[in-house]
């Protein structure tokens, strides 16, 4: 089999991560921008001011992109490049940026797949209470509005957000990402309804427009499996999966929040401040979502909790998304099993769980069309006389796109696969340590760019429309 004309190869980025010019060109303060610099957040206190420069070099990252035979370039744009101080005046250099980058993709034929939120708010809104606040709602709509009207005459791919059980969870419950908020349950799940409202609000009004693209938005992918066949442990691994996957996928999917959720916020008092009005615009707008994005790297193997207190203490280490920590509310705990393969990280590397994980979506969601937003291998790249010899990164991805494969062969609606990421970017919390892309960034010389063995790899895989994986 053959992947078809229609499937879309592609790679990721976002914009904190690579830009860079965090004060140039009228460019207000992100949320990031201010939280980065607290002593210890950050792997030896890297921040984006700079990242890679993507800002600056663009033209040159979008040509190695075509040489790899990229046929899509997902990107971020960064709200506070749009409108500085989240709400006011549009930043006239911000548009002018991400038109140049936009141009440049088509110029090459690769397809732009534009996120607009990737956890970089304007940090203004972000001191006014950020995603608890319902202004940034609003907020949040004009900006998206701003963007297709200047965008969507060329942007026919549009993710509201990206992973917002990530900035939900590290901002509010282990207080690792801003605003740095630990064991807030309450504020955890307004945030998230907020995001749902602001993304519903932002699909009706994307489709009054028009403009003949699709939307849709980004969730973490993360299935949960049972270690065993205990019924403590299977118990307890429904709970994972009602919470991180349907508590996150029902309200875009199916208009309305997951009642075994729902039934255990009313007794812990969680229940987010939702109005009548906001539960039916989620509603109203689920059957106008075009697609799901998907970014997977593990699943959780899923044990009944044992561990006392622990998850009240998470540094920036035990923040990294490797398995061994106890769920927020104590029911469950991830494990690490000994017959499974891990990356440097701690992260598994499981194909096999990444297709039964989407024979669960299928099941639970029907036909709804999917792209693989998200998926690629975090290491430490081996440099071999001038050359970057990533064959982990080939190995991994190669695993991946035969689950993909599989998957549609089994009448499972993928559309499209973006490897994280297109080039080496900064990891958030982890620095330049941890490498993703097909484009190496050399740090200590100027960053210089190459492409890495992966990259002319994927190259062939595109050419050959996968036909030999």
């Amino acid at each position: 089999m053959k992947f078809s004309k229609d499937f879309l190869f592609g790679a990721a980025s976002a914009s904190y991560q690579v830009e860079g010019a965090y004060n140039e060109d009228g460019k207000g303060i992100s949320n990031w921008d201010v939280f980065s610099k607290i002593p210890g957040k950050t792997f030896e206190g890297t921040n984006g001011d700079v990242a890679v420069d993507h800002y600056h070099r663009y033209k040159e990252d979008i040509k190695l992109m075509a040489e790899i035979g990229l046929e899509s370039y997902r990107f971020s744009v960064s709200w506070p490049r749009i409108i500085p101080n989240g709400d006011g005046e549009i930043n006239q250099k911000g548009i002018e940026f991400y038109n140049n980058i936009i141009d440049e993709c088509l110029k090459y034929g690769i397809v732009p797949f534009v996120t607009l939120y990737h956890w970089d708010m304007p940090n203004n809104l972000e001191e006014e209470g950020g995603w608890t606040n319902k202004k940034t709602i609003d907020a949040f709509v004009k900006y998206a509005d701003i963007c297709f009207d200047a965008f969507g005459d060329r942007v026919k791919h549009w993710i509201t957000f990206n992973e917002t059980v990530v900035f939900a969870a590290l901002g509010y419950l282990a207080g690792a990402h801003p605003p740095g908020i630990k064991n807030n349950p309450k504020k955890y799940f307004q945030v998230t309804h907020n995001v749902f409202t602001a993304h519903a609000k932002a699909v009706q009004n994307y489709k009054e427009m028009k403009q003949f693209g699709e939307i849709g938005i980004t969730h973490v992918f993360s299935p949960a499996f049972s270690v065993d066949d205990a019924e403590e442990n299977i118990k307890a691994t429904y709970h994972a999966n009602q919470h991180d996957i349907n508590w996150y996928y029902d309200p875009v999917l199916k208009g309305n929040y997951p009642e075994y959720v729902v039934k255990q916020l009313e007794k812990n008092d969680w229940t987010p401040d939702w109005t009548e009005a906001e539960l039916s615009v989620i509603k109203e707008a689920a059957p106008k979502n075009d697609f799901i994005g998907l970014n997977y790297y593990q699943p959780k193997r899923v044990a009944k909790n044992d561990i006392q207190n622990e998850n009240s203490e998470r540094s920036r280490e035990n923040s990294t998304g490797a398995p061994g920590n106890a769920s927020f509310d104590g029911v469950y705990k991830t494990v690490m099993m000994e017959d499974k393969t891990y990356t440097k990280w701690g992260w598994e590397i499981a194909p096999d769980a990444f297709l039964d994980g989407l024979r669960m979506l299928k099941e639970s969601y029907g036909d709804i069309k999917m792209y693989i937003t998200e998926n690629g291998l975090g290491d430490e790249d081996p440099i071999i006389e001038g050359e970057i010899v990533d064959i982990p990164r080939i190995k991994y991805i190669e695993s991946h796109l035969k689950a993909v494969k599989k998957a549609i062969e089994e009448n499972i609606n993928l559309k499209g696969y973006y490897a994280w990421s297109a080039i080496d970017l900064l990891s958030w919390l982890n620095g330049f340590k941890k490498q993703y892309g097909f484009i190496y960034v050399d740090h200590k010389n100027n960053l210089n760019r190459k492409i890495k063995l992966s990259g002319y790899w994927y190259k062939k895989i595109i050419e050959e429309r996968g036909e030999n994986l």
